[in-house]
């Protein structure tokens, strides 16, 4: 079984954060998404898997050598101008040569059976795109099983909408749909694939558990999900889950009170009688004494000296503790 994963994207709606750091590095309950898809396709059964990179690529190699890939046979293409979900695609499909992949949007995280995905796609079909029931995302139509319109509700009485969930089972006819060269739309693939005749199949799920991370929101709500024991299929790849999480070598003042919904990364320093709600601390940052942080996102190596709520903090902050 073989495996894309679109990790290229610039993470323009996770920004400031993702001025240093790729989307598909965000550390997960500590531990970089890319990592955890790995960790997910490799116990899953797939033996090769193809990443793409742009924004910040050099960090990206940096994770893979230090890494590794484990039992994967892993292929990494840099595109120097990016191309799109739909052109990376294509890209990271010539990769893998030929027969069906299953190919994955790098910035969510989920508990499907993706070795069932696989097999589930039929020869016939052009693509298989898996979906769920998730307002307001439905805004893919399915009729009989398979796609026939994405964005405007389509003429066909019985259709409904439904999400994407980012994952899907790609025929190598789909790549014929998508140019060679340039930046190429996917969901433009999908609507000419579907005009022209093809089966856009469909695969509908449901009882799983799915999170967009690409806001700092939908970040911040997949580790409260995560710590509340949302996601038991994805236990096997974190530590045993407390909460709040502590990384290594954090060190954690007298008095300090935590709320719920708390990671903190290796190396944290948590001032005395400091209080912390929903916010997740990356490794090395310093949190001052009295200080009181309510759905906040601490970024690598920020010293945090005034209480804040609702903040991403990506450099220092000042204004005397407890302020």
């Amino acid at each position: 079984m073989k495996a894309a994963i679109l990790a290229a994207g610039l993470g323009t709606r996770l920004r400031p954060l993702t001025y240093t750091l790729p989307k598909v590095l965000l550390p997960v309950l500590n531990r970089p998404l890319l990592g955890l898809w790995l960790a997910q396709l490799e116990a899953a059964g797939f033996t090769r898997v193809a990443v793409n990179t742009h924004h910040l690529a050099s960090l990206v190699d940096r994770f893979l050598a230090s890494e590794g890939a484990g039992g994967l046979d892993l292929k990494v293409r840099h595109e120097p101008e990016i191309s799109g979900t739909g052109g990376g695609l294509r890209k990271l499909g010539e990769i893998l040569e030929e027969g069906p992949f299953l190919a994955v949007n790098g910035d969510i995280l989920t508990d499907l059976n993706l070795a069932a995905i696989f097999r589930s796609h039929r020869p016939g079909a052009i693509s298989t795109l898996v979906l769920h029931d998730c307002p307001p995302y439905n805004n893919v139509w399915v009729a009989d099983g398979a796609v026939v319109s994405i964005g405007a509700p389509p003429a066909a009485a019985n259709a409904l909408p439904l999400a994407y969930t980012g994952v899907q089972v790609v025929s190598p006819k789909m790549l014929n749909y998508i140019p060679g060269d340039g930046y190429y739309d996917l969901v433009t693939a999908w609507r000419e694939a579907v005009a022209a005749g093809e089966r856009l199949d469909t695969l509908v799920v449901s009882g799983h558990f799915w999170q967009d991370l690409g806001t700092p929101a939908a970040y911040l709500t997949a580790h409260q999900r995560l710590l509340k024991g949302e996601a038991p299929g994805l236990a096997h790849l974190f530590p045993p889950l407390t909460d709040p999480l502590i990384g290594p070598g954090a060190t954690i003042g007298p008095g300090v009170q935590f709320g719920g919904g708390v990671c903190l990364g290796a190396g944290v320093e948590i001032g005395a009688g400091a209080a912390l709600t929903n916010t997740v601390v990356w490794d090395r940052a310093a949190i001052a004494p009295g200080v009181r942080l309510q759905d906040c996102l601490v970024a690598l190596e920020v010293r945090v000296t005034h209480s804040a709520q609702g903040e991403v903090m990506e450099e220092d902050v000042g204004g005397g503790p407890g302020n």
